[in-house]
C-alpha cells in the first residue's frame, strides 16, 4: 500500500509498504482523507524534537472502516465513517490516574512519537476509533484538531459571564472560537491575518484584533470597559504572544496554553502573583470534546469549504508543504486524499 514519510528536513517521500495485519481487538481502517497539522510542518522544518525519524505523519483522520476484529464490539460495523483518537494512554502515570489520559506522561500520538495515518490502511485498537454519524468522511480529517481547542475552553472553564481572548485563529484556535461563543462568553479573536479574523467573526467571534497592524492593549481596553480579557488562550506556540497573553488577561483571570513556543520565553513573573493568575496547559482532547466537535458539525452551520484549504494526493504532498511553509498564513488544513 502507498504511505507517505518524512525522511529529514524539508524531505517527503511516497513509499510503498505492507498493508497491516488485524489482530482480535483491532478495526482496519481505509484512509480516505487525513489532515497535515502544525506539528507535521514543523516536523518537515525539523523543528519537532518529539517526532521519530523517519516517521509516517498524520493524525487528523476522516477514514471508512474496512474489516473488524473477531473481540470488537457489535457498534463498530464495516462501510461506517469514523475519525480516530489518535493519542495513547499507559492507564498507570499520574495523568491517567487521575483521568486526564489525554496527557498521559507516556502518550505517543500518531504521526509524531509513532507512525501516523498518511497511507491508505491503518489497524487500531477499536477504543479508539470513534463513530462520526452522518458526517461527510471529509469532514472527519477536521474533527481532531478542532477538538484540541473545544479542549482548551474546558480547561478554561468558561462561562457566559467571560470575555475570552483566542489569540491565533488557525484550526485549533478556530475550535476555541466555537466552543467558548457555544457556552455564551463573549469571544474576541486575534490574528495577524484580516481573513483568518473575518472567518473568526462567522464562527462566534464578537470581536477582533489584528495584533500586526493595531494597538492591542488599547483595542482590548476598549472592548473590555478597561478590566482585559477573562480568559486568554493562546493557540499560536510563539514568544510574543505568550507574553501578549500574560499582559493583557485581567487580574484573576486565566491564561490556557496549547502551543508550543520554539523558543524560550521571558515573563514579567510579577503579573502572576499580583493579577493572581491561573496559568493552565492544555493537551490534546478528551474523548468528549470529539463528540462535541461532532455535534457541532453536524448542525451544518461550520464553513468547513472554507477550512479545507486545499486537498492534495499523496504525491503531491511535498509541494503542497513546500507552498505552506513559504506562506504559514494563508493555511487552514491541508487534506491528504488517499
Amino acid at each position: 500500500m502507498k504511505a507517505l514519510q518524512i525522511n529529514g528536513l524539508r524531505q517527503m517521500e511516497v513509499i510503498e509498504m505492507e498493508q497491516p495485519g488485524l489482530k482480535a481487538d483491532e478495526v482496519l481502517l481505509k484512509l480516505n482523507y487525513v489532515g497535515f497539522c502544525g506539528s507535521d510542518l514543523n516536523t518537515w522544518l525539523g523543528r519537532n524534537t518529539m517526532a521519530l525519524m523517519p516517521v509516517i505523519p498524520g493524525h487528523e483522520v476522516g477514514a471508512t472502516i474496512e474489516a473488524v476484529g473477531a473481540s470488537v464490539p457489535e457498534g463498530l460495523k464495516p462501510g461506517m465513517t469514523v475519525t480516530v483518537n489518535p493519542y495513547t494512554n499507559c492507564n498507570k502515570c499520574a495523568s491517567c490516574r487521575n483521568g486526564r489520559v489525554n496527557a498521559c506522561q507516556h502518550n505517543e500520538t500518531l504521526g509524531v512519537q509513532r507512525h501516523g495515518a498518511m497511507r491508505e490502511f491503518i489497524t487500531l485498537p477499536w477504543e479508539k476509533v470513534i463513530p462520526a454519524g452522518l458526517l461527510s468522511v471529509k469532514t472527519c480529517a477536521l474533527i481532531e484538531p478542532m477538538s484540541v481547542g473545544f479542549h482548551a475552553v474546558s480547561r478554561a472553564q468558561v462561562t457566559d459571564i467571560d470575555v475570552v481572548m483566542v489569540i491565533g485563529c488557525g484550526m485549533v484556535g478556530m475550535g476555541a472560537v466555537v466552543r467558548a461563543a457555544q457556552r455564551g462568553a463573549t469571544v474576541i479573536a486575534a490574528d495577524i491575518d484580516d481573513e483568518k479574523l473575518e472567518l473568526a467573526l462567522r464562527m462566534g467571534a464578537s470581536y477582533t484584533v489584528n495584533t500586526l497592524t493595531e494597538n492591542v492593549h488599547e483595542r482590548l481596553l476598549t472592548m473590555t470597559s478597561g478590566f482585559g480579557p477573562d480568559v486568554v488562550i493562546e493557540a499560536v506556540g510563539s514568544t510574543p504572544t505568550y507574553q501578549m497573553a500574560v499582559d493583557e488577561v485581567a487580574f484573576t483571570g486565566r491564561v490556557i496554553c496549547i502551543g508550543y513556543a520554539k523558543a524560550e520565553v521571558s515573563f514579567q513573573t510579577k503579573f502572576f502573583v499580583q493579577k493572581e493568575l491561573d496559568i493552565r496547559g492544555s493537551r490534546n482532547a478528551q474523548p468528549s470534546d470529539f463528540r462535541a466537535v461532532i455535534h457541532y458539525l453536524e448542525k451544518g452551520n461550520c464553513p468547513t469549504d472554507v477550512l479545507i484549504s486545499k486537498v492534495v494526493k499523496p504525491e503531491e504532498a511535498q509541494t503542497a508543504m513546500e507552498q505552506w511553509a513559504a506562506a504559514p498564513g494563508k493555511v487552514f488544513r491541508i487534506l491528504v486524499e488517499f
